[in-house]
């Protein structure tokens, strides 16, 4: 019978994790990390890009379209069109003409009742 002979080293749970190697390197490839960070544009430069593209752009779409630029610039800088915004205009042009009208009957009252003295 042949004498072997073993050694064990114990180390303490916040010691062997400085000690041993607990990844899975060995089974899955590493995923490479990239420091490089893309380039951003500056915003005339973004709007430069957008005149070149502008009928390259689809229409209609949840994404990468006209529509889709259009909601999410509503939603963050509001409805330019909203129905109360042209109606109260609708309201207030025909309140002008009505004024516009009243004047115009006014100076024809005014011209007939001078030429008939």
């Amino acid at each position: 019978m042949e004498q072997v002979n073993l050694n064990k080293t114990v180390f303490l749970k916040d010691q062997y994790e400085k000690v041993i190697d607990t990844s899975f390197t060995q089974l899955v490839q590493p995923a490479a990390t990239s420091s490089v960070v893309p380039p951003s544009i500056s915003v005339a430069e973004f709007f430069t890009n957008y005149q070149t593209l502008f009928f390259e752009i689809p229409k209609y779409g949840n994404i990468n379209s006209h529509e889709y630029l259009i909601k999410t610039s509503q939603a963050y800088a509001g409805d330019f069109n909203n129905d109360d915004t042209i109606q109260a205009l609708i309201e207030e042009i025909t309140s002008l003409r009505q004024e516009n009208l009243t004047l115009q009957e006014q100076i024809l009252n005014t011209t007939t009742a001078s030429i008939n003295q």
